[in-house]
């Protein structure tokens, strides 16, 4: 979330860093419900004082304020991939569009997702290996669907269909979609999401590869 989305962002520290229960800030957020009534707008603003204290949401809608606390924990360690703009080998932007529909397509019963991407035909290709057989989407270079292509090796790497699933909760709202690679196959899908205001922000989903495939196996 860039501090340009909100009207008014300031931190005192370097950063800050704390955990806080995901269920109970949905509430809190939902708190005047999921949608507001024509004409009204719900206003929130966050404050955190420092360590130890709680998370404070102040959320205002048609001249009634409601104050929530959220005790904050402490942090787990973040999983770091070491994933580097400078080591990807493989790019593509690609329209949310396409890979919403090729979801909808490709046979989910599959345990595996594979992607290939090459400077070479097929381009861009997505299979998937369910009850009903082998699936394969390709995209051309030239689709109207890719917005940038930027191969500079073929690699065909497998992820599991159960851990990019909850991706695909941002791609319903991102209009736009980067697909990265590195040279050990690590994904990269970074989902641009623009807001009712026309400002951006970014939903990145990492996933390692579930086995790499050998020439043989293709």
């Amino acid at each position: 979330l860039q501090a340009e989305i909100f009207q008014e962002f300031s931190v005192q520290e370097e950063s800050v860093m704390f955990r806080i229960s995901l269920s109970v800030l949905l509430d809190c957020l939902t708190i005047f419900g999921t949608s507001s009534l024509p004409g009204t707008s719900t206003a929130l603003r966050m404050c955190y004082h420092g360590y130890g204290y709680p998370l404070m949401l102040f959320l205002e809608e048609g001249g009634v304020v409601t104050v929530c606390k959220i005790n904050t924990q402490e942090p787990d360690e973040l999983l770091d991939f070491d994933f580097c703009s400078t080591k990807v080998v493989n790019k593509i932007i690609l329209q949310s569009e396409g890979l919403r529909e090729a979801f909808a397509e490709l046979d989910m019963t599959s345990e595996v997702l594979q992607i290939t991407m090459s400077p070479d035909k097929p381009y861009f290709r997505l299979s998937t290996f369910g009850n009903a057989g082998s699936a394969h989407l390709d995209y051309p270079r030239d689709s109207d669907l890719m917005e940038a292509f930027h191969c500079t090796q073929t690699q065909t790497n497998r992820y599991k269909i159960s851990l990019l699933k909850p991706s695909t909760k941002a791609l319903a709202l991102s209009c736009k979609v980067s697909i990265r690679t590195d040279a050990q196959g690590f994904l990269s899908l970074q989902y641009m999401i623009r807001n009712e205001d026309g400002q951006i922000c970014f939903v990145e989903y990492y996933c390692c590869p579930d086995e790499n495939i050998t020439e043989a196996e293709l």
